[in-house]
């Protein structure tokens, strides 16, 4: 096939939809110019081999007819999506078509339910310059109000510069130059259009980049059209004016004209006969709801535009941060950190006073703590940090010795959580410490440094005299009545709600001192606030449950594991019982304690 001549047109279906795309493929090449050469691809998850042969059968040495299925890409590129339906909606596979096929700078993609009346080579001739697309405007979202409101006051885009992405002429190059498929990627996390989906992405997208071209080209069947059947190009049976459903279908005409010519007549015929009118109305209440939806998403406080224009949509080093947690999940990393930490610097002996027994250590914290607390009192009054409920106080209050509490982690101001509900449970004789990390102490910059050094922080070392010196403070800390806050996943994973495996450390110092362990764990939901960063302030819920105390009959690495798998396991009970729903992970196995 000569090159220079060839045309690309692409068809998106599944093995339902794939005997309208074969009535399409046929009136297409009815009415093609002989001139050219035509490679039609047909992008798909899973075609039976039945209705390969018959599109294979359709095919010529002008016609070239190739099954490309798109299953391995999607897999190779999951990992990036937020959406998990794009395997079943056919209509997003023409997001990777440039990507897909960097043989092509130019390419047609069609709607399955069209019939086109019009040589092609015309459509694709045309010049598209820098522009993304050629497109025709969506007549829908023209002459009709709540389409039009939803498409400038949700998407900002002018309802008459809306394009239907049933049919279009696509400039790949451009594409894949202006990383076309790494934007819409991006505004998928940013942003769930529940419209017309990835339509909406791509009229986001394309904005100020379209090339139109004739309405005749993308006729749909809907609304008024102000020109004779003499002009139509293409027909577009869009929505539910499908000729296989109704047999009063406007222009259905032309759809059973060429449907007579495939094998496939007889299997479409059959299915307008067994349509019910139950399945009917079940369209007519879609419609509705579809109206609904725009009209909703119009009046949101939250909607896209609002949101982009306040600077609100979610923020990419998060979504970077959610995107990193999958991956991590999916392989079963669960000890590892999502965000980078400060780089580490030695921590030696002569640098730390754990215990803050020097009257430099006894100033700076005096002084920290007034300003940790002015810095608490403000995050909760501006609703930066909302605590809900604690439930479970007692179980902090009744305890009569020293403990290691422990918690999950999953963000910076977990800590100050955790802070509050030692001050509820009104133990103000006792002091409260935190574990950090070495990195944390050492080289954390500005006013949170200030509080990772001076806020009884209690940081681990690389260097082993230090650490010697840290476990001979802490089993000061302990044996004086005081608690001490560790976080025994090892890993922090922003807004991240399932507990992860825990490590052995903090329960060795429970039973080093023979103290117990007082699990604590944060669940959340969303509030009604919608932070700087585009998602909304969780609202924390603190659970504190029954003290773990070691076993007199058991050693110490007995001891060490029950404490531990105990703590796993009421973690996981008020995980399943406050979210309703069972502790699974992506990685497929569900969560052990080993």
């Amino acid at each position: 096939m000569n090159s220079s001549k060839r045309i690309p047109i692409f068809y998106a279906c599944d093995d339902n939809f794939v005997k309208y795309t074969v009535v399409s493929i046929r009136s297409l090449i009815e009415h093609a110019s002989l001139e050219k050469e035509y490679v039609i691809h047909v992008l798909n998850t899973g075609i039976c081999e039945k209705m390969k042969q018959v599109l294979s059968s359709m095919g010529n040495d002008r016609f070239k007819i190739r099954f490309e299925d798109v299953t391995e890409y999607l897999k190779n590129i999951s990992e990036k999506l937020p959406i998990r339906d794009y395997y079943s909606n056919t209509t997003y596979y023409r997001m990777f078509i440039a990507e897909m096929f960097p043989e092509y700078d130019k390419a047609v993609y069609i709607d399955s339910d069209t019939v086109v009346l019009g040589d092609i080579s015309e459509l694709y001739n045309h010049e598209l310059g820098d522009n993304y697309v050629g497109a025709a405007p969506d007549q829908v979202i023209v002459q009709t109000d709540t389409y039009g409101e939803y498409a400038e006051q949700v998407l900002g885009v002018d309802r008459l510069h809306y394009f239907n992405a049933g049919l279009l002429v696509m400039n790949c190059r451009q594409f894949r130059e202006q990383k076309v498929l790494e934007q819409f990627v991006e505004l998928l996390h940013m942003y769930n259009f529940v419209v017309a989906q990835d339509q909406d992405y791509l009229n986001v997208i394309c904005k100020d980049h379209v090339q139109w071209i004739a309405q005749q080209w993308n006729t749909e069947v809907f609304g008024n059209i102000s020109y004779g059947e003499e002009e139509f190009k293409i027909i577009h049976y869009n929505l539910v004016s499908k000729p296989w459903h109704y047999d009063d279908c406007r222009y259905q005409e032309y759809f059973w004209q060429y449907a007579k010519k495939t094998a496939v007549y007889e299997e479409i015929k059959a299915e307008l006969f067994h349509y019910t009118d139950e399945e009917r109305k079940e369209d007519a209440i879609s419609g509705e709801r579809l109206l609904e939806t725009a009209k909703s998403e119009t009046e949101k406080e939250n909607n896209y535009l609002k949101l982009r224009d306040s600077g609100k949509l979610k923020a990419k080093d998060r979504l970077e941060v959610l995107d990193k947690i999958a991956v991590l999940e999916r392989e079963g990393r669960f000890d590892e950190d999502v965000e980078e930490d400060p780089p580490t610097k030695e921590l030696k002996p002569e640098d730390i006073d754990y215990l803050r027994k020097k009257i430099s250590s006894k100033i700076k914290r005096r002084f920290t703590y007034t300003v940790a607390r002015s810095f608490l009192n403000n995050i909760l009054e501006s609703k930066k940090l909302i605590i809900k409920d604690i439930k479970g106080i007692e179980h902090f209050k009744n305890l009569d010795s020293g403990a290691i509490i422990t918690c999950n982690h999953f963000n910076a101001f977990d800590s100050f959580a955790i802070q509050i509900a030692y001050e509820a449970s009104e133990q103000k004789n006792r002091k409260f410490y935190r574990v950090i990390r070495e990195g944390n102490y050492t080289n954390f910059p500005g006013f949170y440094g200030l509080l990772m050094r001076n806020c009884n922080t209690f940081p681990l070392s690389s260097n082993k005299n230090t650490m010697k010196k840290f476990l001979k403070a802490m089993d000061i800390v302990l044996q004086n009545g005081d608690f001490m806050l560790i976080y025994p996943e090892q890993s922090m994973w922003w807004n991240y709600r399932k507990p992860k495996p825990l490590k052995k450390g903090a329960y060795t110092f429970a039973v080093r001192n023979n103290v117990p362990v007082l699990p604590c764990f944060i669940t959340m939901e969303d509030s009604d606030i919608l932070g700087d960063d585009g998602f909304y302030v969780q609202e924390y819920t603190i659970h504190v449950a029954e003290p773990i105390y070691p076993d007199e009959r058991k050693s110490r690495a007995e001891n060490i594991e029950a404490m531990r798998t105990k703590n796993y396991e009421v973690w996981k009970q008020i995980y399943e019982e406050t979210y309703g729903e069972k502790l699974v992970y992506s990685c497929q196995q569900e969560m052990k304690t080993g």
